[in-house]
């Protein structure tokens, strides 16, 4: 019997990551944002020593629970940290409530490690989200309705609509400002009619965008691909943009190389980060 295949290694992980976290917020740069991505649609972000961690999938819940299925999800990627490490965070947030953006088993330890932390859902998913949290966390969650607005410390957030195949109120991606910067995640979605509109005026410094695509013999929802992503990013005139989405599952990911052609031919600057690793984003001058 042939062993499975080795999975791609994190540029950092574990102590490593944690001690590069810890080395960034220690800075306190009140001009620089520090960008780490943990794989799939988790992004971990630091700005004066505050985190704001976007859609954590830090477990295998989907490999087991898929595992004696026709869709199994081999995992390709190892796992960057235990997510009850972060301790520090002080919001984390949940565009949708498909498991690798709403997991029990990521948000559970860390909600029990940082007790001054909230998870940032759409109205829309309270109820699976007070399942998935289980008893004793329901008030950890803040929920906002299309085009709402809230504060955690530092990060304040507005909702946006999603296109997850189609529109609706269970799928949301966020605009957040800390500091000087306003960071646009689009959670799992397409382009739609007045996307480009909506996002253009807010000006966003960092856009994080899937490049996975679509492909009806996956049979799950589709997003962006790599040149769409591009071109969004290129359209509501982001700063930089970073891809995701990828690398996490065999059966459902991208190469990012078509998405990097793109934008060059755009102009459009981009950062293709590796799981782990450490980016930073210097404030307009």
């Amino acid at each position: 019997m042939s062993s499975p295949p080795a999975l791609i290694e994190p540029a950092l992980r574990d102590d490593a990551f944690l001690a590069d976290v810890a080395a960034a917020r220690a800075t306190a740069a009140a001009r620089t944002l520090f960008v780490w991505w943990l794989g799939q649609s988790g992004f971990l972000l630091c700005h004066r020593g505050e985190c704001l961690l976007f859609d954590p999938y830090l477990s295998d819940s989907l490999t087991r629970k898929y595992a004696a299925t026709d869709k199994p999800h081999v995992r390709l990627s190892a796992r960057v940290v235990d997510p009850a490490r972060l301790g520090f965070v002080r919001a984390v947030t949940s565009t949708h409530a498909h498991t690798d953006h709403l997991d029990a088993d990521t948000l559970r330890p860390l909600l029990a490690t940082a007790p001054g932390a909230k998870l940032v859902t759409p109205s829309a998913n309270r109820k699976v989200a007070e399942e998935r949290l289980g008893p004793g966390l329901h008030d950890r969650i803040v929920t906002l309705p299309e085009g709402g607005r809230a504060r955690l410390g530092p990060f304040a957030f507005e909702s946006v609509p999603a296109a997850h195949e189609a529109l609706g109120p269970e799928y949301s991606g966020f605009v957040v400002e800390v500091g000087p910067f306003r960071v646009y995640h689009s959670g799992d979605t397409l382009r739609y009619e007045g996307m480009v509109e909506r996002l253009r005026p807010r000006a966003v410094d960092l856009a994080l965008l899937p490049i996975n695509g679509r492909a009806p013999e996956r049979r799950v929802a589709g997003n962006l691909d790599g040149p769409e992503a591009a071109q969004l990013a290129h359209a509501i005139g982001a700063r930089w943009v970073v891809p995701c989405h990828y690398d996490m599952f065999a059966f459902n990911t991208a190469s990012p190389e078509p998405f990097a052609r793109a934008c060059e031919r755009l102009g459009q600057p981009y950062v293709v980060l590796r799981h782990g690793a450490r980016w930073s984003v210097e404030a307009r001058r």
